[in-house]
């Protein structure tokens, strides 16, 4: 191999690597500004009766002071946002696609309760969804969806 080729070999190779660091410090910094965002969900309620008693609606009240909320009204008077997120911020690990897929991202937990708590306020019950036909798993795209409508609690329904 000549000169050449081999210098452009080696400036190619630092090249990728350089991507590569970088594209690890952006999703790192990406996870920490994640763990900080809040959650929010839109009630068809007034913002007294979201929290009439001036604490969380259940089950957002399972984390006591581990969540800060936040209740106001929603743009356009198109009823109230009701807002969580943990105080203490998520480790950045517990935020990667991995963690999530497994079911280890603390985030998910609040997910899954402003959801629960949305549902108790407008419908008075928590609504589940039945089974879907195509989650059978009588066939590979069955069972692509049952292991999607699976993994989709602490995400959202699909």
């Amino acid at each position: 191999m000549n000169h050449l080729a081999r210098t452009a070999l080696v400036l190619a190779g630092a090249g990728a690597g350089a991507a590569a660091l970088r594209g690890a410090a952006t999703a790192r910094r990406r996870a920490r500004e994640n763990s900080r965002r809040w959650l929010v969900v839109t009630i068809d309620l007034a913002p007294t009766d979201v929290m009439p008693h001036g604490g969380p609606p259940h089950p957002l009240d399972e984390f006591g002071d581990a969540l800060e909320i936040t209740v106001r009204p929603a743009p356009g008077d198109r009823g109230t946002e009701l807002a969580a997120r943990l105080r203490d911020p998520a480790p950045p690990a517990s935020a990667s696609p991995p963690a999530r897929l497994a079911g280890k991202d603390p985030r998910q937990e609040v997910r899954r309760a402003l959801r629960e708590a949305k549902s108790l306020l407008e419908a008075g019950e928590v609504m589940l969804p039945d089974a879907p036909p195509t989650g059978r798993g009588d066939t590979a795209g069955g069972r692509a969806v049952g292991l999607a409508s699976r993994r989709a609690g602490g995400e959202g329904v699909l």
